[in-house]
């Protein structure tokens, strides 16, 4: 079921917090979510933990995809785990993908971000753990 109650798609917000300005990573796999048969929203660069969060519950997603190479996750990451707890909407999966060491990862996953892909993921993978974390009562 959608966060609204209704089966159907998984729907996913894909965001670029912080300064970041490279895309083509998020884009790709944007467009890998969206073949799978998901509905996809891109929120686009430079996006602040407040507008994601917001973005995702106007857009009733499932899942938010966080992509960052700026090295600004370990202050980013956290806050939009915080506004999904404040706003009651921790049904909402994150997952997320970049340049994150893997100890900073560890922590991250700790804090609640579901899956941490790194460069040369594979698409299917990110695919699969998608509609993992949602359930599956979704087509």
């Amino acid at each position: 079921m959608s966060p609204s109650g209704s089966v159907g798609p998984i729907r996913v917000l894909i965001a670029k917090p912080g300064l970041d300005g490279h895309d083509r990573g998020a884009k790709v796999v944007a467009r890998a979510l969206r073949d799978a048969g998901m509905e996809v929203i891109y929120a686009g660069l430079r996006q602040t933990p407040e507008e994601i969060v917001e973005s995702a519950l106007e857009e009733d997603v499932n899942l938010i995809g966080l992509s960052i190479l700026s090295g600004a996750h370990m202050a980013l990451f956290p806050r939009v785990l915080a506004l999904l707890k404040q706003k009651h909407a921790t049904r909402i999966r994150v997952f997320a993908g970049g340049i994150i060491p893997d100890e900073d990862a560890k922590k991250l996953k700790k804090m609640g971000i579901r899956a941490i892909f790194g460069p040369g993921a594979s698409l299917d993978e990110i695919v699969a753990t998608a509609r993992r974390l949602v359930g599956p009562t979704h087509s």
